[in-house]
């Protein structure tokens, strides 16, 4: 079980590193139901992102899987061709990671989205280092 108070350290470390490189972002930190545990919009950070840093979390959840690994299955010519048309729709770039316990069992998942896909993967792994 992810706790607010990893949603809260997560959500500072990936505020710590957009703040760092210059981005302002929105964060999502969800539970393994898929809920959302926690999250912030940074000052300046754009409202487009918002559904777009939930639903990499969520994606990412669902598969347990980063999300730029499923966008590999969904090009075309991909094993998984659409795949991103499913469960009400998925993101498939990078900026979505799951999180796990120490044995391996998804508690969780940040999502990250504001910048350029590879800023956003950049603040995604700082934010879920610090669980």
């Amino acid at each position: 079980m992810i706790t607010i108070d990893d949603a809260r350290r997560i959500i500072a470390a990936g505020e710590a590193r957009a703040k760092e490189i210059g981005v302002p972002v929105n964060i999502a930190v969800l539970d393994a139901g898929v809920h959302v545990k926690a999250f912030v919009r940074m000052d300046g950070a754009l409202l487009g992102s918002i559904d777009i840093a939930v639903n990499k979390a969520r994606t990412a959840a669902l598969f347990s899987m980063r999300t730029e690994a499923i966008g590999e299955f969904c090009k075309p010519g991909g094993t998984s061709f659409g795949l991103e048309q499913t469960n009400g729709g998925l993101v498939v770039f990078a900026g979505g990671i799951p999180l796990t316990n120490e044995s391996n069992i998804l508690i969780g998942s940040v999502g990250v989205s504001g910048g350029a896909v590879a800023q956003d993967l950049d603040i995604a792994e700082a934010a879920a280092a610090a669980l």
